[in-house]
């Protein structure tokens, strides 16, 4: 038999099994199991292959579907949002009418961007639109903001947050006759929600008597500041 036939032959052989070609053939055996193993790493391959075209597949299918949850999840947003400004407008006008005895209605504007919902308010009269920060010298921002503390903190967990809260001189800005309404719209809340609130106040205590569970008094004196118990024996009064 011809010489060159044989060498081509090896040649191919060896192009498979990376052995010299002119070197001694290797075993059908052991070319068998190099078969093998390329041939389970060409299933593995594969599979790896086919899991990321699928993986591909569910993120294109994604991306299509994305836009309408996006704006889905909007519109459920901005519909929950606006029943929380529908409840806030509502209890809150009631505090300022109470408080104030007047004909002033609170509205919320609010708006939602990029996921971010914003609020903003102002009062209305005789269908006319008012600064919260300059209606009745600042009285009006002493209610809201009092009532939003106190809606905030009564969506918290009482699991992990306690209902205590301390109110700084939020009725800095009211007249001296129209804390004590103040006052009992505090004792009420706190009453119906379970809340414990101290309310700081530079007022005369005669303001907090009708409402107030407790009230102490702080003078400053030479040896420092004097505490007292100044609370009536009878409060808490309709």
């Amino acid at each position: 038999m011809p010489l060159f036939p044989r060498l081509a032959r090896d040649a191919f052989v060896d192009a498979f099994t990376g052995d010299d070609p002119f070197g001694p053939p290797q075993p059908p055996a052991e070319l068998r199991n190099k078969f093998e193993r390329l041939q389970g790493q060409r299933i593995a391959l594969f599979r790896e292959r086919q899991r990321k075209s699928d993986l591909l597949g569910q993120l294109v299918d994604y991306l299509k579907l994305a836009p309408a949850v996006d704006l889905a999840l909007e519109k459920l947003s901005q519909d929950l949002f606006g029943k929380l400004a529908a409840i806030i407008e509502e209890h809150l006008t009631l505090a300022l009418r109470e408080v104030l005895e007047q004909p002033i209605t609170l509205k919320v504007d609010r708006d939602f961007k990029r996921g971010a919902a914003t609020m903003s308010f102002h009062i209305q009269r005789d269908g006319h639109e008012e600064d919260i920060m300059k209606g009745q010298g600042g009285s009006v921002a002493n209610i809201l903001s009092v009532g939003l503390r106190i809606f905030a903190m009564a969506q918290l967990d009482t699991k992990i947050h306690r209902r205590f809260l301390v109110l700084d001189e939020q009725d800095c800005w009211l007249a001296p006759d129209l804390v004590p309404r103040l006052v009992k719209i505090v004792h009420q809340a706190a009453e119906a929600l379970g809340f414990q609130i101290i309310l700081i106040s530079h007022h005369a205590t005669a303001a907090f008597a009708p409402y107030a569970d407790k009230i102490l008094r702080l003078a400053p004196t030479a040896n420092g500041v004097q505490l007292e118990d100044v609370t009536p024996r009878v409060s808490h009064s309709d």
